[in-house]
């Protein structure tokens, strides 16, 4: 090496910094400088960037670079000269210790001062003592100093070290990563190869799994967990959840996988590892792509423009999935030889060239809760494509969607739906989901809402583990009290990581606020919050909860309190009751089409006897005698519909009617005594205000009956005459409704 050092302004004064490396990782397997293991090399050049442009001109010619255009000090330019010469100081060492070829890649870091520099590497001794050369070398190089044979001379006495762990696969893998979505995907694909008969082993953040059996638990979303899967006796598919925590601190944990899944990438565990973008987020997860063999699939969203973007860096075909079928995506992985997934006529349907396979009913996915659940539906595309990808049969494959619940036992913590009795002796349900992240968060919020009955209300344990971002924190509140009618705070005290109770909650509150919301009660425990939930929850309410530290005791709370797992048929009865529809929809529609008196009261009689107890088909019974002026049986019918439970909103049309029956028949102070308990519960109801005056008229209370319905359009109506006059029109009003004839 020729060396310039002597023409360099010597940097010898004790207050300069010197050059550190903050961190030399070993990465055992495919990462995101190389595809196969390297050390990593992460330098605080402060010093460098301070310094000025002739110091590094002189270090730039030492490293062999004749032409460099140095840059200010602090600028992003000088960052990029560098980072060339930390990749100059690993080459310089590895030359000199007698590897000739080595593959080097230098990058800059989030802030200006930070460089790191990267490396291949076979044997780990040797590997390591590179890596910690190269600070010593920059750092002599600025001062004046050459050390590049002494460093040399260390690597070289190095004892060589063992070689990479990395597993090398012999039976087909599937690697899965994303911000949501992947354990679900994970947990479908794995129960779709066992219903195909393989030998199942996978790995996820709950544990190790062999064939349904649980030899690891824990978090093992890394390379141990690939050692785990691949090492179980017998294993036929192995299939990895793999975390950007374990691709970042130890690289993937298998040489090459036969299908990569990429769900989706949001801002998630951003400012973690030198991570701090969301593109720098996608970044990492391309790792599983790019390891992916030219003969498999990589499995990517079309409706994510970063992981769409994955497929240039794969050399597998794309085999894209998505929810819109005139995606731009599939007609450019359709153009490539790839092949595409989506929803035709609610149909799970596979595209290749020319030719659509439909496969299943999306409602007939007891995880896509009857089609509610739309990061569900993407989820069960993309392991439907990832299992088709690793060769299963496709009537396994429909099998599998359709026997895999969203429950404790199959998908434990990501969106399972309870019934249990609620606090006014009706039913409510209850969905248990980790909702990690604002997406999470919104894909709960929406699954409520597909599932709470009319007129009922959503309440929402809210909680999340300290290693979110004060950002993230703070829309997780604003999301929740825009969406749900009732908040409490939840405390995760074993995930509080680093931060406070105090801390986490301040700043839930500050989202909170900002949508409106002042003041919510907080627990110490998931547990707690879930009791208090429901034990304030109505017939037809949804709890839901923001649950992971206490799973288990959450499952043994509502097994104790007689709380019912939902089939995919009650799931589907609570989706279209929330629509207010019921199963005999159609039926009732053409009950009231029929313009024969006698005729409605038939049909209604054949919905009551296929439909024994139902609640609604009492209701509209009740209405068939009503319309037909035998208002006796339609009072009989309207009472039996409301002591069976009758929900909103035809409950208050059943008294509304019941009310009115009972006025025709002579018994207008039992409708008054009915009209005046509902107008208290819905005060701005001018329908209500309107009966309530009839009922009053009948009882001979005109005055009281004018006064009351007057209050009403006071208070409710926008007329611009009647905001004129809002004040004395209330006066009267309630001069009026004080007298009784």
């Amino acid at each position: 090496m020729t060396s310039d050092l002597s023409s360099a302004p010597t940097v010898t004064t004790p207050d300069v910094p010197s050059v550190t490396a903050t961190e030399v990782r070993v990465l055992e397997g495919p990462n995101l400088y190389f595809p196969k293991p390297a050390v990593k090399v992460t330098l605080d050049l402060t010093a460098y960037l301070n310094a000025d442009k002739e110091t590094i001109r002189a270090v730039a010619r030492t490293a062999g670079l004749r032409a460099v255009q140095a840059g200010a000090p602090g600028t992003e330019q000088r960052q990029a000269v560098l980072a060339r010469l930390a990749e100059r100081a690993v080459r310089h060492v590895s030359r000199a210790s007698g590897t000739s070829r080595l593959g080097v890649r230098a990058r800059s870091g989030n802030d200006r001062s930070v460089v790191v520099v990267a490396f291949v590497w076979r044997r780990r001794g040797s590997a390591q003592a590179l890596g910690e050369s190269v600070a010593p070398v920059l750092d002599a190089w600025l001062r004046g100093h050459d050390v590049v044979a002494e460093q040399a001379d260390i690597v070289r006495a190095a004892p060589d070290g063992p070689p990479p762990r990395i597993v090398t696969p012999r039976i087909p893998v599937a690697s899965i990563t994303g911000t949501n979505g992947k354990t679900t995907t994970t947990r479908l694909l794995a129960h779709i190869a066992m219903t195909a008969g393989k030998h199942t082993a996978w790995s996820s953040t709950d544990g190790v799994v062999d064939h349904g059996t649980m030899i690891e638990p824990g978090d093992y979303s890394g390379p141990a967990g690939a050692r785990g899967v691949l090492g179980a006796p017998g294993v036929e598919i192995g299939i990895l959840e793999t975390a950007r925590g374990g691709m970042l601190l130890k690289g993937l944990g298998v040489a090459h996988n036969d299908v990569s899944v990429v769900t989706n990438v949001t801002a998630d565990h951003l400012g973690l590892q030198g991570v701090d973008t969301v593109d720098q987020l996608a970044e990492v997860k391309a790792i599983i792509t790019r390891a992916t063999r030219p003969a498999g699939w990589a499995v990517l969203n079309g409706d994510d423009p970063r992981v769409w973007a994955m497929r240039a860096g794969a050399s597998a075909k794309p085999w894209v999935f998505t929810l819109d079928p005139s995606s731009p995506a599939i007609r450019e992985a359709l153009g490539i030889g790839g092949r595409a997934i989506t929803v035709l006529d609610d149909r799970i349907t596979v595209i290749t060239d020319g030719t659509s396979d439909p496969l299943i009913k999306v409602v007939d996915v007891p995880m896509t809760i009857s089609g509610l659940s739309r990061h569900n539906v993407a989820n069960a595309l993309a392991a439907t494509a990832a299992a088709l990808g690793l060769g299963l049969d496709r009537a396994a494959v429909v099998e599998g969607l359709r026997s895999f619940r969203p429950d404790a036992d199959l998908n434990p913590g990501r969106m399972n739906t309870y019934s249990t009795a609620s606090a006014d002796g009706g039913e409510c349900t209850v969905v248990i989901d980790l909702a990690h992240n604002e997406a999470g968060l919104e894909a709960l919020m929406d699954v409520t809402d597909g599932l709470r009955q009319p007129g009922s209300r959503v309440h929402l344990g809210l909680g999340a583990s300290g290693d979110r971002t004060d950002e993230i924190l703070e829309n997780l509140g604003e999301i929740a009290g825009h969406r749900a009618d009732h908040i409490v705070l939840l405390h995760k005290p074993h995930y509080l990581r680093g931060r406070t109770r105090e801390d986490i909650e301040g700043h839930f509150r500050i989202g909170l606020q900002r949508a409106g919301v002042a003041d919510v009660a907080s627990f110490d425990t998931e547990l707690a919050g879930l009791e208090a939930l429901v034990a304030g929850a109505h017939d037809g309410d949804v709890v839901a909860l923001m649950c992971h530290a206490e799973r288990q005791d959450v499952y043994d709370w509502l097994a104790r309190t007689g709380a019912r797992s939902d089939d995919a048929g009650t799931i589907r009865r609570k989706v279209v009751g929330a629509r207010g529809e019921h199963q005999a929809e159609d039926e009732i529609t053409a009950l009231w089409a029929d313009e024969d008196a006698e005729g409605r009261i038939r049909r209604g009689a054949e919905l009551v006897a296929a439909h024994p107890g139902d609640a609604r088909i009492t209701y509209e019974y009740a209405g068939t005698f009503d319309s037909a002026g035998q208002e006796e049986r339609a009072i009989e019918l309207y009472r039996e519909a409301l002591n069976s439970g009758l929900r909103e909103p035809f409950r208050h049309r059943a008294v509304v009617q019941l009310a009115s029956s009972l006025r025709n028949v002579g018994r207008s102070e039992e409708a008054v005594q009915l009209l005046e308990s509902l107008a208290q519960d819905r005060p701005e109801s001018v329908g209500i205000a309107g009966f309530l005056a009839l009922a009053l008229s009948s009882a001979g209370r005109s005055e009281e009956a004018l006064g009351r319905l007057l209050s009403v359009v006071a208070q409710g109506s926008t007329d611009e005459d009647v905001l004129r006059y809002r004040r004395a029109l209330t006066a009267y009003a309630g001069e009026l409704a004080g007298r009784r004839d």
